[in-house]
């Protein structure tokens, strides 16, 4: 039995040191190494093999799969090159050749559109301020003349990090607006800023609703701001923004930190012709806000506005579920 091996060995042998081309190697391969090649048939002698040549009849066949495996693999190598060379096409590998370029990346959509309030509002002379994202009671509600009773202070309604009955509890910040307060604590005005940055609510996620979103809030303090600053401001962010279609108007409404306070709409083209659409609220700061920050409500008048900016996105490019923004699906981020 194990004079059997030999002789397959030598038999390949010979016959791979003929194989001069691809056709050929491959009928050596199928002839030796193919599922009913000779190497398969060796291996079909084991059970004639008397019990004591076992273990060496398995070794010495398991050996010569490996050579002639090896020696087939250098030969198919050896002919690839050769017929490349002869071909005129040099070796298979260059490795003198310049690597592929990589896929660049990009920035986000959100990203994009932070990046292009920052700018739009730069330009009417208002700052960048940021804040942290885990605030406390007192900046998220009472300094922004939240009462007690305000369903907005549910902790149902907020991701408290501590207990919410507790003095001063902490909570991811239910909006930006604790970033004006802030601002104002540190600084005297007059006072013009915007504030971006994420915020979290416990909404159920839907087309329209995210847990987690973005929203750029406007402070301007200064004397003698009025309602009329507050519009012309929106006015031009509207054109900035969505292009000299866009119109804007105030419907009367109601916020704790401003009086009187507005609900923000601008007219665009949502695919059916112009029609209006609430992006935000607004309204002239509530004196008892100025009160908390140490301002002279007397003194000094002011307006704010905090816009969604996943709102704006999907607005001004027609994106349709606010969850595709937070998917990394890259087939929809390589759009922008």
């Amino acid at each position: 039995m194990l004079e059997k091996i030999d002789q397959l060995r030598e038999r390949a042998t010979a016959d791979l040191q003929a194989v001069n081309d691809p056709e050929a190697l491959e009928q050596f391969r199928i002839q030796y190494l193919g599922t009913k090649g000779g190497l398969k048939a060796l291996m079909g002698l084991m059970k004639d093999v008397p019990k004591d040549q076992k273990r060496d009849f398995g070794q010495n066949a398991n050996a010569l799969k490996q050579e002639l495996t090896a020696a087939y693999e250098d030969k198919k190598a050896n002919l690839g090159e050769t017929s490349a060379q002869a071909s005129g096409h040099g070796p298979l590998l260059d490795i003198t050749e310049p690597p592929a370029p990589p896929v660049m990346g990009r920035r986000h959509i959100i990203s994009q559109t932070i990046d292009e309030l920052i700018e739009v509002f730069a330009r009417m002379g208002f700052d960048h301020a940021e804040g942290p994202e885990v605030e406390d009671d007192y900046h998220n509600f009472v300094a922004l003349n939240i009462p007690e009773t305000h369903p907005a202070r549910d902790p149902l309604d907020n991701f408290y990090l501590s207990d919410p009955f507790g003095p001063n509890p902490t909570l991811l910040r239910s909006q930006t607006s604790t970033v004006q307060i802030r601002v104002m604590e540190q600084t005297a005005p007059p006072v013009r800023i915007i504030s971006t940055g994420r915020v979290y609510r416990p909404d159920e996620h839907d087309a329209t609703h995210y847990s987690m979103f973005h929203q750029v809030e406007g402070l301007y303090v200064d004397k003698h701001v009025s309602m009329v600053d507050l519009k012309s401001t929106l006015i031009q962010f509207a054109k900035a923004m969505f292009g000299q279609d866009a119109d804007v108007k105030l419907v009367p409404s109601y916020f704790p930190f401003t009086e009187p306070s507005a609900e923000l709409y601008v007219k665009m083209d949502l695919g059916k012709g112009l029609e209006w659409m609430e992006i935000g609220g607004c309204g002239m700061v509530d004196p008892a806000v100025f009160e908390h920050v140490g301002y002279d409500p007397e003194a000094w008048t002011g307006f704010a506005f905090g816009l969604g900016i996943e709102r704006l996105a999907m607005r001004k490019h027609n994106i349709q579920d606010i969850r595709w923004l937070f998917e990394n699906d890259v087939r929809f981020l390589r759009q922008f």
